[in-house]
């Protein structure tokens, strides 16, 4: 093996050959350097490992959220490995000076932030989201034409499970950059429907008879917030009245209140005689309609 690789070695020219020779030399001479920044790596990732043993658990006792335990640990994980790999970098080659190693990596950084801007936007836009939570897991919001529960949140994207199933993985600069509605920022909502009565009816009583039957619906949370109301319109077959109540904030406790009080309303009108008319409609003619008598016997 030897005198194949003397061999070789001597079909070279002699400069290539001073050249690999220095290397070697030069190799071997920074050798016992390159062994202490692999001993110092080695070092640093027996930290972070107790680091991610020992942090999870101080920031569970600080009741911190398990997504936002994630970024922290991420974070301090990164931080971590970027020190040590400076520090390494430097002990291995002495010339390589730590304002050196900085100014590279800026170098290199600016190079991949523009290679991946949309990756690095929606992973600063997730950390916003933890740390400011406008919304959290469980609750329902809407954006952008999404709406639904939300499943998960992390550093890159959020889960959002439709109301007819469906899984939306959407990037979190959307949340970050438009408008959310949280529809369960509270636990009550206000929902409204409107009610027609016919034009013979009495106002005053309809809107009694009204009030009395959504009252008694049990999801009408009418201990906290007051039923209203109001005679919104002459509309073309009948006096509609708007009535608007506070339920349940989630979607399933929206539809089940409704049905609650549609039945309720239809329900007490009958009773008390009160009609909800069917749509009119009245025919004018500009010349009369002459009007004649079949007669059946005749045809008889």
């Amino acid at each position: 093996m030897g005198d194949w690789l003397a061999t070789a070695l001597a079909i070279l020219p002699a400069p290539m050959r001073d050249q690999l020779a220095g290397y070697a030399t030069a190799f071997w001479r920074a050798l016992p350097q390159i062994l202490l920044s692999l001993l110092f790596l080695l070092a640093v990732w027996v930290v972070i490992g107790m680091i991610g043993r020992l942090v999870p658990r101080a920031l569970a006792r600080a009741r911190m959220r398990n997504a936002l335990q994630d970024v922290v640990i991420m974070l301090l994980t990164v931080g971590l490995w970027l020190l040590g790999g400076l520090i390494a970098l430097t002990i291995a080659f002495p010339t390589i000076t730590p304002g050196k190693a900085l100014t590279a990596l800026g170098i290199g950084g600016v190079a991949i932030g523009f290679a991946f801007k949309d990756v690095f936007e929606n992973f600063l836009a997730g950390i916003l989201l933890l740390i400011r939570e406008p919304f959290s897991k469980s609750d329902f919001i809407e954006c952008e034409g999404i709406d639904g529960q939300v499943e998960d949140i992390t550093v890159r994207d959020t889960h959002i499970r439709r109301t007819d199933g469906q899984l939306v993985v959407a990037p979190n600069a959307m949340f970050f950059k438009n408008p959310v509605t949280i529809r369960t920022a509270r636990s009550l909502r206000r929902t409204t429907i409107i009610v027609g009565v016919a034009y013979g009816e009495d106002v005053d009583a309809a809107r009694e008879v009204i009030a009395t039957a959504v009252k008694q619906v049990d999801s009408v949370r009418d201990d906290v917030r007051d039923v209203q109301i109001f005679a919104q319109e002459f509309a073309s077959s009948s006096i509609n009245f708007e009535v608007t109540w506070w339920t349940g904030s989630r979607p399933v406790d929206i539809r089940a209140s409704r049905d609650g009080v549609v039945s309720a309303i239809k329900r007490a009108l009958d009773e008390a005689g009160i009609e909800i008319p069917f749509p009119y409609r009245t025919l004018t003619f500009k010349e009369p309609l002459p009007l004649m008598r079949e007669n059946s016997d005749a045809q008889g």
